[in-house]
């Protein structure tokens, strides 16, 4: 019954498409470089058809877990073409699935380009090394790479817990042992604990889901192994809070310490589009140096975005300077740089001082395509409600617009509450927000104060550029003026 989705799975791999996308009701669609494109020629999917396209790959494991929380992941091949990651689940339409490609070719190091720093992190003796980015972003195929320089150049034993496996690593220098969660084990926690007992040099955990695998992934890291773990932060310094926000408040001054002495590194990726096709990994990284695990332990994780543009001797590299550098090397266009930007006020500075034309379709007069942000911002919410990035973005946006359709100062006030809560009061840029939100709903004394203590922390933390920004919004704010009429 696997052979029409074998048909599909074909012209995916033809088409040089990263993911196939099925859902009942649409056209399939491959994901191509980066963007969706439907498949013409293929009739929409009914119910029936995506039950016999998918039920049949689905092991029974998993069809155990599907029937009790309707999404569940695993693996599928196809002998001569490839493997595969599935996710099936239901929709408002019924049953959907996603299935990505893993290529049969553990990536290249070289190939992909990683920086010196990224390649340090794989010959530690011992620490934790965490990868992160949203739902792909490339961090398996990162992860990959460096697993694969260990294999090639040390002698160790490297355990993996995944959720499925994907690229599967022959034994070089290295003996490997490969664990499927839902196959081999029940959880990443219950592996990771094994572990400890099976004699491993380095242990790659597929996710850190939870506090109990975070924590023992933590206590593994403290005791003298090399690990790597994923999560689905943005930025290299929101990885740090996420870790120890996890923990309950009374442990977490625990924790900072644990941090601060096993933490050795933090590479934060997304995916552009070349221009000359294909896709190109940006890479923040951080590593942990005496000045970020001393910011780490003292809770001043706030300073850690300066003190990663003062060590970039050190191999430290920021995610809008990557971008703007790409942009000078023909690899990707303005246009690309700026809506895979975290910080898209930054970043569209930065494009205009180096010289270059940002040109987006329906761009108001200052460049910015406040549509386009709305809508990444709401995708990202979508995958993690807390983001803080996101949120500020979107507050922003409704606080700032001229367009009157856009705009909404009432919800962009209670959206900036909300991101400065979450990031309890230490990011300069929410800060930012919330006084524009504040001047927007006509509370030019509280965006006043607001704005004031934004300039303070900013001059504080080094970035006198920012500082100066703020206090212009201030001058705006006095004159009774909304940051819209600048």
């Amino acid at each position: 019954m696997a052979n029409k989705i074998d048909e599909l799975l074909r012209l995916m791999v033809a088409h040089e498409a990263s993911d196939l996308h099925l859902t009942t009701s649409l056209k399939p669609y491959l994901r191509i470089h980066g963007s969706m494109q439907r498949i013409e020629d293929h009739p929409e999917l009914t119910q029936k058809d995506t039950e016999t396209y998918l039920l049949p790959l689905v092991p029974e494991d998993n069809m155990k877990v599907f029937a009790e929380k309707w999404d569940t992941d695993f693996a599928y091949e196809l002998e001569g073409v490839g493997r595969f990651r599935v996710n099936i689940f239901m929709d408002h339409n019924g049953l959907g699935g996603v299935m990505r490609i893993i290529p049969s070719v553990i990536p290249n190091a070289d190939k992909l380009g990683l920086p010196q720093s990224v390649r340090n992190f794989c010959y530690l003796s011992k620490g934790l090394v965490v990868v992160t980015g949203p739902t792909g972003s490339g961090k398996s195929t990162t992860l990959a790479a460096m697993i694969d320089m260990i294999n090639n150049d040390r002698r160790e034993h490297i355990i993996t817990i995944e959720d499925p496996i994907e690229f599967v690593h022959p034994t070089k220098r290295c003996l490997i042992n490969q664990r499927e969660v839902h196959k081999h084990t029940r959880s990443f926690s219950n592996a990771l604990r094994a572990a400890l007992r099976e004699d491993p040099d380095v242990v790659l955990v597929g996710e850190m889901r939870d506090l109990e695998t975070i924590e023992i992934a933590i206590e593994t890291a403290e005791t003298g192994h090399l690990v790597f773990g994923t999560l689905h932060t943005t930025t290299a310094a929101s990885t740090v809070d996420r870790i120890i926000d996890k923990f309950p408040p009374d442990r977490q001054n625990q924790i900072r310490t644990m941090l601060a002495d096993s933490l050795k590194g933090v590479v934060a990726q997304t995916l552009c589009k070349r221009r000359q096709g294909g896709r190109v990994a940006v890479m923040e990284v951080l590593v942990i140096n005496t000045a970020v695990a001393s910011n780490i332990r003292e809770g001043k994780t706030h300073h850690i975005p300066s003190a990663m543009q003062t060590g970039k001797s050190e191999g430290m590299q920021v995610f809008n300077d990557e971008l703007i550098r790409l942009i000078r090397d023909g690899v990707i266009t303005p246009k690309e740089a700026y809506l895979k930007a975290i910080d898209k006020i930054e970043v569209l500075k930065k494009i205009t001082e180096a010289g270059f034309t940002l040109d987006l379709q329906g761009t108001d007069s200052e460049g910015v395509q406040h549509e386009a942000l709305l809508q990444e911002a709401h995708a990202r919410l979508q995958e993690n409600p807390s983001d803080v990035e996101a949120l500020n973005t979107m507050a922003w946006v409704m606080s700032t617009c001229v367009d009157s359709h856009i705009r909404d100062g009432a919800q962009a006030l209670k959206i900036a509450k909300q991101a400065f809560k979450l990031s309890k009061g230490r990011d300069v840029r929410v800060m930012q927000t919330l006084a524009a939100a504040c001047a927007e709903n006509g509370n030019f004394k509280e965006a006043i104060g607001v704005a004031q203590s934004a300039a303070k922390q900013a001059a504080k933390e080094g970035q006198s550029e920012l500082a100066g920004e703020i206090q212009k919004n201030i001058t705006l704010y006095e004159a009774g003026r909304p940051l819209r009429e600048a």
